[in-house]
Parts: C-alpha cells; sequence; structure tokens
C-alpha cells in the first residue's frame, strides 16, 4: 500500500493529544489537594480513576479493532473523552473528576490499542520502527509542553482583571475563581471536539492486521494468563507504569511539602523536565539496544534509577530538582525493554499477550494510590519510598528474563548471513 503521509502526521497528532491528557495529572495534584480540601489517598484516587480504565478496555479495544475497524474505535475513543472532560468542566466537584477521569482514561486506552496498527499500514511497514519512535518523540514532547500550558493558564487567570488575550477572557467567564486550573479542562474538550470532526472526514487506510497484532479469544487470554512469564511480565509493565505515574504525580507535591516549592511554577516545571528527559533517554535507549543485550541495559538503567530517586528523595532542595528528572531519564529504556523481553519469551499468541500486558497499566492507577496513602500516615516520602518496590522488581527483570530471542540472537544471525 503506497505512504499516506498525512495519515502518519495525523497520528503522531492523536500521540500528542494522548500524551497531552494524559500527563497532566502531576502538576495538577497540588491544586487539586487545595481545591477540594483532600487527603494524600484521596488525591491518589484521581491517577486511578484514569489508569484503571486501562485495565478495563485494553483488552476489550483490541476486539472491537477487529470487529468494527480502526476509524469508528478512534471516533468513539474521542467522543468518550470529550463528554469527559466536558462533564469536568461544567461541574469540577471530585466525585464528578473521579468520572471524568475514568471516561477520559477509557478514550486514552482505546486509542492507543488502535492507532498503532494503523501507523505501520500508513507509514509503511518498512518505516514502522521509525515511525514508532518518531511517534515516541511526539508522545513526549506533549508531556513536556503540558505543565508549561498549565502555568501559562493558571497565571493569566489569577491576573486581576484578567491580561491577555480573548481566550483567556473566555476562560475567566467559565472557570470558578478559586479552580483556575479547571481551565485545563476546558482546553481538553475542544481539543478533543476538534479530534472527532478530524476523524469524521478523514478517509483512514483499512488495515489488515497481522497475526502478533490480533486481540485473540476470552480462552486465549485464560491460556496464557497460566503461564508464569505472562504473570512476571505482567508485573514488569505494573511495576514501570506505577513507578512511571507514582513519581509523576507525587514530585510537585513533595516539592512543595519538603522544600517549599510553589507547585505552578517550579513544581510544574519539575514535572516537565521530567517527562523531556524519559523522552530524551529513550534516544540513548535506542542506541545502547543496538551494542548491549538489553537485560543488561535494564539491569544499568534500573540500578541508576533506584539511585536518583534516592537523591531526590533525601538530596538537597536543589539536589531534587535534578535528581527527579533524572528517574525520569533512567526510566526511558525500562517499557520497551520490559515489553520486547515480554513478547520474545513467547512463541505464539502476541497480540493477546500484548492486549495482557497493556492491562498491566493498570499499575499507574495503584501504585499512586498507595504513595497517597502511606503518605498520610508516614508523611510523602515515606509514600514514595514505595518505589524502591516497583523499581527492585524492575531491576530484577534483567536477571531473570530468559527471552527466546535476544539482541544476542539477531548479531550472531547478522554475523551468520554475513559470511
Amino acid at each position: 500500500m503506497k505512504r499516506n503521509y498525512l495519515i502518519v502526521l495525523l497520528i503522531f497528532f492523536v500521540f500528542f493529544v494522548i500524551s497531552f491528557l494524559t500527563n497532566i495529572l502531576g502538576p495538577l495534584i497540588p491544586d487539586i489537594i487545595k481545591g477540594f480540601h483532600l487527603s494524600l489517598t484521596l488525591a491518589g484516587f484521581l491517577p486511578f480513576a484514569f489508569f484503571i480504565a486501562y485495565g478495563v478496555m485494553s483488552i476489550p479495544s483490541g476486539m472491537l479493532v477487529e470487529r468494527y475497524g480502526e476509524k469508528p474505535v478512534m471516533v468513539g475513543a474521542f467522543v468518550m473523552a470529550f463528554f469527559g472532560a466536558l462533564f469536568f468542566a461544567l461541574m469540577p466537584v471530585y466525585s464528578v473528576a473521579m468520572v471524568s477521569l475514568f471516561m477520559i482514561g477509557v478514550g486514552m486506552a482505546m486509542l492507543q490499542v488502535a492507532i498503532n496498527p494503523l501507523l505501520r499500514v500508513a507509514g509503511g511497514e518498512e518505516h514502522f520502527a521509525f515511525n514508532s519512535v518518531l511517534a515516541q518523540l511526539v508522545f513526549g514532547s506533549a508531556s513536556f509542553l503540558s505543565p508549561f500550558l498549565y502555568s501559562y493558564l493558571v497565571h493569566q487567570l489569577q491576573t486581576d482583571p484578567p491580561n491577555g488575550p480573548w481566550f483567556i477572557d473566555v476562560l475567566h467567564r467559565l472557570v470558578p475563581p478559586n479552580l483556575p486550573w479547571v481551565s485545563l479542562y476546558w482546553v481538553f474538550a475542544l481539543t478533543t471536539l476538534l479530534m472527532i470532526f478530524i476523524l469524521y472526514f478523514v478517509h483512514l487506510p483499512r488495515v489488515e492486521l497481522q497475526e502478533d497484532e490480533k486481540a485473540g479469544a476470552w480462552q486465549t487470554h485464560k491460556e496464557l494468563f497460566k503461564n508464569k512469564t505472562v504473570i512476571l511480565f505482567f508485573i514488569g509493565i505494573f511495576a514501570y507504569v506505577g513507578t512511571e505515574q507514582g513519581v509523576a504525580n507525587w514530585i510537585s507535591k513533595f516539592l512543595q511539602t519538603y522544600h517549599g516549592f510553589d507547585p505552578q511554577t517550579v513544581g510544574a516545571h519539575t514535572v516537565s523536565l521530567f517527562w523531556g528527559l524519559l523522552t530524551a533517554g529513550c534516544l540513548l535507549g535506542l542506541l545502547l539496544l543496538k551494542l548491549f543485550d538489553s537485560r543488561y541495559v535494564l539491569i544499568t538503567f534500573a540500578g541508576a534509577a533506584i539511585i536518583a530517586l534516592t537523591f531526590a528523595l533525601f538530596g538537597s532542595a536543589q539536589t531534587a530538582l535534578y535528581a527527579f528528572p533524572m528517574v525520569g531519564f533512567f526510566a526511558s529504556v525500562m517499557w520497551s525493554v520490559i515489553f520486547s523481553l515480554a513478547l520474545n519469551s513467547l512463541e505464539k499468541h502476541h497480540g493477546s499477550f500484548s492486549g495482557i500486558l497493556c492491562t498491566g497499566i493498570i499499575g499507574g492507577a495503584i501504585v499512586p494510590v498507595i504513595i497517597g496513602w502511606l503518605g498520610d500516615h508516614f508523611g510523602l516520602r515515606t509514600g514514595m519510598m514505595f518505589l524502591y518496590l516497583t523499581l527492585g522488581y524492575i531491576f530484577s527483570v534483567g536477571f531473570w528474563a530468559k527471552p527466546l530471542i535476544t539482541n544476542k540472537t539477531f548479531r550472531t544471525k547478522a554475523k551468520e548471513q554475513a559470511a
């Protein structure tokens, strides 16, 4: 099939929107706690509401894509996200926030499943690896930029009278004066509505799913869950996403609590750097994975992340500002390495296995709640020490993972073919 670069650009924009909606919670946590008078535990249930949707929808989304195709699923995903964002923008209370975040999470889970096969077809299978890396860079750029938008909107709306473009005046009329961060949800609603119209009128290419992209029947999933290897790698993905979100969602609150930094400026900027370095680390990871066995790369980066987390939690204020983003940098290769080691450890049912692994994203739901609960009872620093368990498990994966195909296997075959 002829490559369609306009569709590829559209898919990149979808990646941008997914990241924009997914990773903004971290900078918002201190404001949400203050605005709704929440405990750390209740605040932790906000990312829980969002990421538990991945556990609910990852496998069913694959089945929906097989039955109805990518376009209906993607349009439906943005419709769900639109109503979720609009619901909270109109009724900014804690209970509605939980429902809203779940609805947005369902939409994002549906999109994650649909767009990767579409990217393979639209960009050409021979360019899929390259385009996937570009998509991750686009994904990371949105996470890097969204905290700056949050800071800008909050600053503008807190100026009395508001001093900015016309849309600031519109938001000033729509948003409660004591909750200026709610303005982001009006931006989310407008963005998702725009995506609905774009996708409705755009003709997407027909996708023939490869064997390793098909979701498989429920019976296949049940059989896989009886496999010890599947469970171990599921926990690995759970631990990674739990680590990623456990750090990102509590950075700003930690810096405010222990070092007195303003969450709307310094806190948001530090979260932005966390995502920025996580994205930059992907590039270094690509090079290292070409040179070294992925298991050794995982061991090295996980060990370095544990050290960086230690400096962040127990170092000085200035040390924490640098160490937290470095945790993101060292976490950059973990998802791709764990996922590839997992798929390379089974000979078949890769599509169903991928769905199970994506269900492990619920780690992003559960770990922040655990940190919040521990933080309420023992202090947030102690709560964030729970991340030593998740990082420790990721560290262990490099020692016990025994994939059927490794970097070394590929290099040996390449040498044999060259000879």
